[in-house]
């Protein structure tokens, strides 16, 4: 049985309130709106997953929220204090510790962008892959068993998508 990775940047923030600081800063209308779209597209695809690994930044905990709304109760969120702002290798190093088959994992770039460059075999041909715009989701399978075993380069892509797509 495969692997698969469902890789998401956090939905759009807010920056109306100077006074907070960057980890409890929300989602703004857009934000709460992408992320909603993103989790039924999850849904109608069948993209689910059984864990979800948040970095625990406001922004990521209500992106998934968001999304949980519509999906099955199956996913235990975890917030994974480690992806706030995490680069490429720290994001493997967190990933590399689960157990589940299917993980989504909610981030910040530029570090979620360039781990879904570093992990794919081959990027998609999409004109914003490149970007990670917020709420960008890849979904991509491994040919492995453990996840402590997934390299670079290893994921296959299975689907690349923005929210103003849909």
């Amino acid at each position: 049985m495969p692997l698969t990775l469902i890789l998401t940047r956090h939905a759009k923030s807010a920056w109306d309130d100077p006074s907070l600081d960057d980890f409890e800063r929300p989602l703004n209308g857009r934000g709460r709106s992408s992320a909603l779209k993103i989790g039924k597209w999850l849904v109608a695809n069948g993209h689910l997953p059984d864990t979800v690994l948040v970095s625990g930044a406001r922004r990521t905990v209500e992106t998934w929220g968001r999304m949980a709304d519509v999906m099955p109760a199956t996913a235990t969120m975890v917030s994974e204090p480690a992806l706030y702002l995490a680069s490429s290798d720290v994001i493997l190093r967190v990933l590399r510790a689960r157990k589940s088959p299917v993980i989504m994992l909610i981030a910040h770039n530029p570090g979620i962008g360039d781990f879904a460059m570093r992990m794919l075999a081959q990027a998609p041909s999409h004109e914003k892959f490149d970007k990670y715009p917020t709420c960008a989701t890849t979904v991509m399978d491994f040919d492995a068993s453990k996840w402590s075993d997934v390299q670079w380069g290893s994921g296959k892509l299975i689907d690349f998508v923005v929210p103003r797509e849909l």
